[in-house]
């Protein structure tokens, strides 16, 4: 690939980029952010962008089509450029950017930390400054549990007064009811206060073990003062807090404290998962799905999600577990120092990272679903694929074919049949390889689709709006040939490669990439692997078949017609095996001396 082409005012600020770590900041002709990007040496990097061996990806070539600018910013270390990019793409949203997908539906609690007199809200937004935040609660039930035990432990303020500056003549009815202490006439100090929301840190974050310590010996404490109405508050909420951890609490997996990543991935969808231990139990779990994810790593696409998910956190715990080295681990750890960023081969923390992946594993699943069946009920699959193929009538009909094999045995060739975007297993057709096909997938699929036609053809049978060929070009191009050969007018034909979900049309050099969740590849996915399941069927069959007959041929004195009546009377080589010789002798044909030389062969004694 030969290097593009510049604009003079673009390569003057290419020869003039700086040296030092930083980041960079493409723009389009209208100005607008197509992409940012951080660097160790931004001039090395930039640069890279149109050399001429860069990889021609079609997300690169995109990407230098559209460039006409460029803006470099200078930060002292690698750790600053990565916060910057963080920064920075969160603020702009470029296009060609991984992006954490925004998660606004869900509610999330928020202590104000950074006020004296701390309060806890219930906010779906997170941009109070100071605050930590708990969640987001998929669980609405759970939010309000926990919200309830908060207000019945402690007397949070449920006000918005400026205090201490604010300050009021007389407190608010929820001082005579006991759910404040009143800090807005000064009769709560600050540092009273501040350890009782401690206190609610620490519940929040799954120490729930001191808490319940602290609310037992209040409980005992008013009872030993005959302050009953008091301790039997106090025993209620023990009560609340031995339920509320029920829900919250997934499993017990060893000792200690530990934030766990877990990560899935399947094409362009991924996501993050953070699962926090504390005491050695699951408290919580939080997630984010992640787009833009076109041509990236996975070390990339996991060190988006720790930089702009899990970094920002303020309840970290000190070890950190994750499943694979993210690219800028380094700068990472620079970023959190005090963890122990650790990827566990054994032992309790491996056995977090299993749970962790298998709740982004689960996470991921659902949103294909989830989305699948929104977009499919927003569109017909079938009129999708029509127009995303060009094709010029809607492919309400159609074959898939595939075919199968043992290591070049038993090769067999299956054709499934879609009506309206469902399988309609009348006109599913299985076909028995025979000369070149045997070793030769193309040869297979020369045969497979002219035996069809032929005889779609002679007995005037419907033909269907349109063929996909399980593979890639060279299966396309014989299946082509084989209907050229059968003279029938051209039927829309198209290949699915697996490997990387391609799809190959006649007369195209370059393959169609179908997003995928789009309903056309859904569809197209569904039939090549029902086509797949169908011929391993028939090739299990198959083998099943020829070792039955392989075993029986080789015993002295049985012929096909003995054979014959063996499988017939038993059903199977097994059912023969675990006859016994009163049994086989019963068999015409049969006498007792050849049904014990037939069972010693078959069960290994001969």
């Amino acid at each position: 690939m030969t290097a593009p082409r510049l604009h003079d005012s673009l390569q003057r600020k290419l020869d003039t980029l700086p040296d030092g770590p930083g980041v960079y900041l493409w723009k389009d002709a209208a100005g607008e952010i197509l992409y940012v990007g951080k660097a160790k040496r931004l001039s090395s990097r930039v640069r890279s962008y149109f050399a001429a061996d860069v990889e021609a990806s079609p997300k690169n070539r995109l990407l230098q089509r559209l460039i006409a600018d460029v803006e470099t910013i200078v930060v002292a270390s690698e750790p600053q450029s990565l916060i910057l990019e963080n920064n920075l793409i969160k603020e702009y949203r470029p296009r060609f950017n991984v992006r954490l997908k925004d998660d606004k539906s869900y509610p999330s609690i928020a202590v104000t930390l950074a006020e004296p007199f701390p309060r806890v809200l219930v906010t779906r937004r997170r941009d109070i400054p100071g605050a930590r935040y708990y969640g987001p609660y998929t669980d609405v039930g759970q939010l309000r549990r926990t919200l309830a035990i908060i207000r019945r432990l402690y007397t949070v303020r449920s006000c918005a007064d400026g205090l201490p500056g604010e300050t009021r003549e007389r407190p608010c009815l929820d001082y005579h009811i006991g759910r404040c202490r009143a800090p807005c006439v000064g009769w709560q100090s600050a540092a009273d206060y501040r350890r009782m929301v401690d206190d609610v840190v620490d519940f929040l974050e799954g120490r729930t073990g001191d808490v319940r310590q602290k609310v037992r010996e209040a409980m005992l404490a008013a009872s030993g003062r005959e302050d009953y109405e008091r301790a039997k508050e106090m025993r209620d909420a023990l009560r609340w807090l031995e339920r509320l951890e029920e829900p919250a609490s997934v499993e017990v997996i060893g000792t200690g404290d530990a934030d766990v990543v877990g990560y899935a991935r399947d094409g362009d969808d991924a996501v993050g998962v953070l699962i926090r231990v504390r005491e050695g139990r699951v408290v919580g779990r939080e997630h984010r799905f992640l787009e833009g994810l076109e041509e990236e790593a996975d070390g990339a696409v996991l060190s988006a999600f720790l930089v702009r998910y899990y970094v920002p956190t303020e309840s970290r715990a000190r070890r950190v577990v994750v499943p694979f080295p993210p690219d800028d681990w380094d700068a990472l750890r620079e970023l959190v120092p005090e963890a122990d960023w650790t990827i566990p081969q054994r032992g309790t923390a491996h056995r977090w990272l299993e749970l962790a992946d298998h709740n982004a594993r689960h996470l991921l699943e659902s949103l294909r679903i989830e989305s699948f069946e929104t977009e499919e009920r927003a569109e017909d699959p079938v009129y999708a694929l029509g127009r995303d193929l060009g094709l010029n009538s809607v492919p309400r009909s159609l074959v898939c074919v595939d075919i199968s094999h043992n290591q070049g045995r038993d090769t067999v060739g299956s054709l499934v049949w879609f009506e309206a975007g469902r399988p309609k297993k009348s006109e599913y057709r299985k076909f028995r390889i025979q000369g070149l096909g045997q070793q030769d997938d193309f040869a297979a699929i020369h045969e497979v689709i002219t035996r069809y036609l032929t005889r779609r053809r002679d007995e005037g049978l419907p033909l269907p709006d349109l063929i996909v060929i399980d593979g890639g070009k060279g299966q396309l191009n014989a299946a082509l040939d084989a209907m050229e050969k059968v003279g029938l007018g051209p039927i829309p034909m198209v290949s699915l490669a697996k490997r990387e979900e391609e799809v190959f049309l006649p007369g195209r050099s370059e393959s169609l990439r179908l997003s995928r969740r789009s309903p056309s590849l859904r569809l197209l996915q569904r039939a090549r692997d029902e086509a797949h399941r169908f011929g391993l069927a028939y090739n299990r069959q198959r083998r099943t078949r020829r070792t039955i007959t392989s075993e029986l041929l080789n015993i002295p004195g049985v012929g096909p017609n003995r054979r014959r009546q063996l499988l017939e009377r038993f059903g199977s080589l097994a059912g023969v095996k675990s006859a016994s010789v009163t049994e086989l002798a019963t068999v015409p044909g049969f006498s007792a001396r050849l049904a014990e030389r037939v069972l010693s062969h078959l069960n290994g004694t001969q």
